[in-house]
């Protein structure tokens, strides 16, 4: 019997999760290195995976397989495509910065009436473990029922993260009104997605019901569904086809997020502190785009090529009105939080464009987005750290001050306006790129969101870094050598990636062109008149 590798990567984050919170309260700093070690001991399992990972071979290899509720056809099936393994990678990746970036955010804090609140340090690093785990597997899972499991199961830690553990900026004075916040933040974030994985819910049973009246007994396998709607054994009515379709969207969405259902969003990452925040949006909202490509592609074909027009138009409307109100915003995370909206929009926009180069695009642009919202954010968060304010208008003249920091802002923001020599711009280029050879209408209108990004990411590091030294600003110190350590490697990554992205597309490319066998899409081909004249030449 080989080594479960998938199940080892999920599990190590979850024992990890359990020990970290088992440290004696008085051993704060043991419990904070060993949360990371464990960190990188799952990082060193997908590295694993990707050294083991044959683009060449098989759609979904490191298969696991075995009963779990036999009854009722579920097994506990695991299997990792190019675009899951990738994206494994990327959490496994992210989670130790994460947590250096995070290292002092659970240190006891003096109250006005003089005494120290303490929050469990213990608690935090074992909370981000438990949602590494979850999201892992989530990646990993092949089974619908066992995938339903995690997605919704994650958004217990991520509750405590977001009201327990979230931003205490402005705090001690105004320490009752920031905890309202974040209690608000953590039930809307809560709330939509519950409600979102309620509706998934009713058609996870649906599917169940379909297939045991079809194959006379039930599954929850997506290799076994998707074989015997090839096969033609398993057939859905138009009708239900659409109503299971629109169930898996559904909380797909919320979780992307995807207008109109993105409320949640900048409630969340403004009242998460930086750490959180980039947990938030570059690894556990990235489920929600690779479940579309993985679940509802290729379970629904016919009802994502009947639902495209309309989602296509959400894309477009949550790209300009992501990037619209990011340029209107006062507050720093909340503007990372509506272009990270923005951002979202692209890449739905490039997995319903149905082309290969659309939806490589819109893998590609998982992994790139996770990198550079993370090097913006975590930044975010140093600066705002020493001033004690989100605040734009409180800023200026950093840059002088603190010339590192201002430096690796700017980097993070250049690549989230997908400034061309970064990584994002070859996934945003691929994405409407696909769209235009189907879409051209959507691919002009999606343009205009570039030139948004670029008002207010310019706009930001004019307002925050140039100009006279505002006198909080003065002694603000520069990055110090944990911070360094978090944001070198991503600002090198997002230079080589930029450069050099054929290591990620050589492993996603394959799963691409799987999906879209699914779907029974081929590209368009170019449309190339020639005159008669030219024609007899």
């Amino acid at each position: 019997m080989s080594f479960p590798l998938l199940t080892a990567t999920a599990a190590v984050p979850a024992v990890g999760a359990v020990v970290t919170a088992a440290v004696p309260a008085a051993r704060r700093d043991a419990a904070k290195w060993l949360a990371l070690v464990f960190s990188l001991a799952t990082l060193a399992l997908a590295a694993a995976q990707l050294v083991r990972f044959d683009p060449d071979g098989k759609t979904f290899q490191l298969t696991e397989s075995h009963a779990w509720i036999a009854d009722f056809g579920v097994r506990y099936e695991l299997g990792v495509d190019g675009i899951g393994v990738v994206l494994v990678a990327l959490t496994a990746l992210l989670v130790p910065f994460v947590m250096l970036a995070g290292w002092h955010d659970a240190e006891p804090l003096e109250t006005a009436a003089g005494d120290r609140r303490w929050r469990p340090t213990q608690g935090l690093f074992a909370l981000i473990l438990m949602v590494e785990a979850m999201v892992v597997i989530s990646f990993e899972a092949t089974d619908v029922f066992l995938f339903y499991v995690f997605f919704e199961a994650m958004l217990i830690p991520m509750y405590f993260l977001i009201g327990g553990f979230g931003d205490r900026t402005g705090e001690p004075a105004d320490a009752g009104e920031a905890a309202a916040r974040r209690s608000r933040a953590a039930v809307k974030f809560l709330l939509y997605n519950l409600v979102g994985g309620l509706v998934m819910l009713a058609a996870v049973v649906g599917l169940y019901a379909v297939t045991a009246d079809q194959l006379g007994s039930g599954t929850f396998s997506l290799q076994e569904i998707v074989r015997a709607r090839a096969a033609g054994d398993l057939t859905f009515a138009t009708v239900t086809e659409r109503a299971l379709f629109l169930g898996f969207f559904f909380a797909f969405a919320v979780k992307a997020p995807l207008w109109p259902l993105h409320t949640w969003l900048p409630n969340a990452m403004s009242e998460a502190t930086a750490p959180v925040a980039v947990l938030i949006t570059a690894v556990v909202d990235k489920v929600g785009t690779f479940a579309m490509l993985r679940f509802c592609l290729q379970l629904f074909p016919g009802a994502s090529k009947w639902a495209t027009p309309v989602i296509i138009a959400l894309a477009l409307v949550s790209i300009l009105y992501g990037a619209l109100l990011a340029v209107a915003q006062r507050d720093i995370k909340r503007l990372i939080a509506y272009a990270s909206i923005s951002h979202f929009g692209f890449i739905i926009l490039g997995v319903f464009a149905m082309t290969t180069q659309g939806q490589g695009g819109a893998t590609l642009y998982m992994v790139n987005h996770g990198i550079s919202t993370a090097a913006l954010m975590l930044v975010a968060g140093f600066l705002i750290s020493r001033r004690g304010s989100r605040l734009i208008a409180d800023y200026g003249g950093v840059q002088k001050v603190a010339p590192v920091l201002a430096g690796t802002f700017l980097v993070g923001g250049l690549a989230t306006l997908s400034l061309p020599g970064l990584a994002p711009f070859v996934s945003e280029f691929l994405v409407l790129v696909g769209t235009f050879s189907r879409y051209p209408a959507a691919g002009i209108v999606a343009t205009v969101g570039i030139v948004l990004a670029a008002l207010y990411v310019l706009v930001l590091y004019q307002r925050t870094m140039t100009g006279p030294v505002k006198e909080p600003v003065r002694g603000m110190p520069d990055l110090r050598a944990r911070e360094l350590v978090v944001v070198t490697p991503l600002i090198a990554l997002l230079l080589f990636l930029g450069v050099y992205p054929k290591p990620v597309t050589r492993i996603l490319d394959p799963a691409v062109e799987h999906t879209m066998s699914q779907v029974h899409q081929t590209d368009p081909r170019p449309d190339v008149r020639v005159s008669t004249a030219e024609g007899a030449k």
